[in-house]
């Protein structure tokens, strides 16, 4: 069977999708990922581009204006993608479709073509609940009913960018109708192990476990990483992603200095400038790279500092090291407040108010929960979430009759 999967966003966004692609090549189908241009996702499944680059639209974007940055660079990104995502289903014709929500021409192309799509959510935004509101959309539960609404902001996109879907349709020849083809069900790829299935989620709602990137062989490390990692000497690891935004160097410097006064060296990814360490706090006990494979590196950190992404939460749970969280936006207060509750993390550190005392404190806090962090740690590896999102599509597949 051929199968399209089609992505759009940060590397968070994108390396689940080739994860859950190799799997499928293995299984011997015919796979095909559609994504944007940065990440270097190590992998050789078959690939084509979307023709934006997230990291460039960010740094663009991130002295703008919100409503000038969407008109000015959003917008026309997501048009770029939006036809080329569509473009690439017709001239393709899989049999299934696999798709991030940000992609709103894929109902579209898959009412043309006749053929099934699923939605995936990398965290909790798209299937109803009254367990708890849509992640990055409330902060705090707010009972069963204002949960559930909460779920409806999905459809401010579909709302953003209705003029693109009415072209979409027009040029497939389809009725004007802004009522998008419904898909066939929901990938969630998350840990139950983590967040368990709520019981009022619908059958077509399939919580697979989280898609992680399968770990290089540490030899493919950079030789200063993988030194660094080797060292008797315990370190934390410090990363922010895609994150940006605010005082960086304070941020770093902050995190340096309560990493020493832990007694903990520090590795510490830039990203795309969520850190930006002055020369002053550097020395032989930190290393500066633009960024690692978790699932290489912090198995071997004493405690990792991040921003709660969904792919950095489940990378750090599944190594079983302890994690301060630093929430910036979106979904990771959500992650922030789960793991919280869940007595895996303390109190939430914010990113404009890090301090050396601070940092050290969390850092002490994160050390204490290490039993509650391998207890989940060892149900998390046995979990294995693109095969059994695999098992979903194949399914899915042969029940259209899909060769």
């Amino acid at each position: 069977m051929r199968f399209l999967l089609a992505t759009a966003g940060s590397r968070g966004d994108v390396e689940p999708f080739f994860s859950l692609a190799s799997v499928l090549r293995e299984a011997g189908h015919v796979v095909r990922v559609a994504a944007p241009d940065d990440p270097d996702t190590g992998s050789d499944v078959d690939s084509v581009s979307l023709g934006v680059s997230f990291a460039d639209l960010g740094r663009v974007v991130a002295d703008v204006s919100g409503m000038r940055a969407f008109r000015e660079h959003i917008r026309p990104a997501m048009r770029t993608i939006l036809g080329r995502a569509m473009d690439e289903a017709v001239n393709w014709r899989p049999d299934v479709i696999v798709a991030h929500p940000k992609l709103l021409t894929v109902p579209i192309v898959a009412e043309h073509l006749g053929v099934p799509y699923l939605t995936v959510e990398l965290t909790p935004v798209l299937s109803p609940t009254g367990e708890f509101p849509a992640a990055g959309v409330l902060n705090h539960s707010l009972g069963s009913a204002i949960n559930r609404l909460s779920y409806r902001a999905a459809a401010v996109g579909e709302r953003m960018f209705r003029a693109d879907i009415r072209t979409a349709r027009q040029r497939l020849g389809l009725s004007g109708s802004q009522n998008l083809f419904p898909p066939a069900g929901s990938l969630v790829a998350v840990s139950p192990t983590l967040l368990p299935r709520p019981a009022d989620w619908p059958t077509t709602t399939h919580l697979t476990g989280d898609w992680p990137r399968q770990p290089s062989p540490e030899g493919n490390l950079d030789a200063a990483v993988r030194d660094f990692a080797a060292s008797d000497a315990p370190f934390l690891y410090a990363g922010f992603g895609s994150m940006r935004g605010g005082d960086a160097a304070t941020r770093a410097e902050a995190i340096v200095d309560g990493g020493r006064r832990a007694g903990l060296r520090v590795l510490l990814a830039t990203g795309w400038g969520g850190l930006e360490p002055p020369q002053r706090c550097l020395g032989g006990d930190v290393l500066v790279v633009s960024a690692v494979p978790h699932a290489a590196v912090l198995p071997h950190a004493a405690v990792a500092i991040h921003h709660g992404g969904a792919g950095t939460v489940h990378a750090a749970a599944r190594a079983g090291t302890p994690s301060v969280l630093v929430p910036f936006l979106a979904d990771q207060p959500f992650w922030a407040r789960l793991l919280h509750r869940s007595g895996l993390t303390g109190p939430p550190l914010d990113r404009d108010r890090l301090t050396a005392d601070r940092v050290q404190a969390a850092i002490a806090d994160a050390v204490d929960r290490r039993p509650a962090v391998d207890r989940v740690a060892e149900k998390m590896r046995a979990e294995n979430g693109p095969a059994t999102a695999a098992a979903v599509i194949t399914r899915i597949a042969a029940g259209t009759g899909a060769s």
